[in-house]
């Protein structure tokens, strides 16, 4: 593979897990490091071994030996990195959501069209090998038609009144939150998986925790705040070939820390995957014993088999979804290759951010909504 440097915008947890995987590939650069703050910036850098720092990613953006960059920023500048990054004509891996809006969406989706340029977004869960094989057996006809799609994405750092984050401002986080922070991954995961898409929604959602307390910075100065955005929501979904489905997202449930699990029931059998249990694919049949399907190269289908690199018993997990991403995301940009239909695109990102538009009229309206179509 020629070799390409990069820069990473945002060195938060996100950002350096970015590096990490990207430094597994062997053949890209990370070359620098930015930040809001110049001195952070440069703080950063030392600790991470990276040569440059810039506290203005526009600065970032005029060099002109970077090729790709990576958007690993809070919501409420993914829209306007993205497109500064593209019309700088670079390549841009974004973490999720997209945008706060599916305007801005749309327009970067537009504009990333017009452009010879890669831009993915990091929705990983994709790259898990599990993952890739019940997709394969979806493709098969081993489930049979799928009839019923179920899924969930639980978590529990918010549980108290006490936990706060800038996920929970609206103008940084957006109007939504679980639905768009851990929903996102949960409806980009199961149209990926089925093929199906969301086409329409009936939603539910609740602010649990209607007051929290902020930290101002000084002990003893937490005040109590309201709270705007949704701890929980559960969605009745219809899928383009008929599949019904229902999910819930929340991150006040105690106990569960990264819990998204996806159950998928067929005419003739289910397939159920949890990513806290990343390495097992749990396959259920109404005249058969329950079968468990273990992440081995040797039991695993064909196409599957690209995403996992170590032999049966050597489990891969989250960090190695991260650096599959990064494989496939590089493949295009050194390679001249096609994105990889397993790297999201940015139209399918616009897609997300109108199933999430419909959700929230939904709530709103206490009837079924359509999603729009992606223009």
């Amino acid at each position: 593979m020629r070799r390409v440097k990069t820069a990473v915008i945002g060195a938060g947890f996100i950002g350096r897990a970015h590096i990490e995987a990207v430094r597994r590939l062997g053949y890209v650069d990370i070359v620098a490091i930015g930040q809001s703050d110049p001195d952070k910036a440069a703080k950063f850098a030392g600790e991470l071994n990276i040569p440059k720092a810039y506290g203005n990613y526009m600065e970032l953006l005029q060099d002109e030996e970077i090729e790709a960059i990576h958007n690993c920023t809070p919501n409420h500048i993914h829209f306007e990195i993205n497109k500064q990054a593209l019309l700088h004509g670079k390549h841009i891996l974004s973490e999720k959501p997209l945008t706060l809006t599916s305007q801005e969406a749309k327009q970067l989706y537009e504009l990333a069209a017009g452009k010879q340029l890669v831009a993915g977004i990091n929705f990983n869960y994709r790259q898990f090998p599990m993952v890739q094989q019940l997709k394969c057996m979806i493709q098969d006809g081993d489930l049979g038609k799928v009839r019923i799609v179920r899924g969930s994405y639980l978590q529990d750092w918010l549980l108290y009144d006490t936990d706060y984050n800038w996920r929970m401002e609206p103008e940084y986080g957006g109007t939504t939150r679980a639905i768009s922070d851990i929903g996102s991954h949960l409806f980009d995961l199961l149209q990926y998986v089925t093929g199906q898409k969301i086409v329409e929604v009936m939603a539910d959602a609740s602010i649990v925790i209607p007051q929290r307390y902020k930290d101002h910075g000084k002990a003893g100065q937490a005040k109590l705040v309201d709270v705007h955005t949704e701890d929980y929501c559960s969605v009745l979904v219809k899928f383009s070939d008929g599949a019904r489905g229902a999910l819930t997202v929340s991150q006040v449930s105690a106990g569960n820390k990264n819990a998204l699990e996806i159950c998928i029931d067929g005419s003739t059998a289910s397939g159920t995957w949890k990513q806290e249990e990343p390495f097992l694919l749990n396959i259920g049949h109404r005249d058969k014993p329950r079968e468990t399907i273990s992440r081995d190269p040797s039991l695993l289908k064909k196409d599957a088999l690209p995403f996992l690199h170590y032999p049966g018993g050597h489990e891969e997990g989250w960090t190695d979804s991260l650096k599959n991403m990064m494989a496939y995301f590089y493949e295009a940009v050194s390679g001249g290759k096609p994105l990889s239909g397993s790297v999201a695109s940015f139209q399918e990102g616009y897609r997300i951010m109108l199933i999430i538009d419909a959700i929230v009229k939904s709530a709103q309206s206490g009837c079924w909504e359509k999603v729009a179509e992606a223009e």
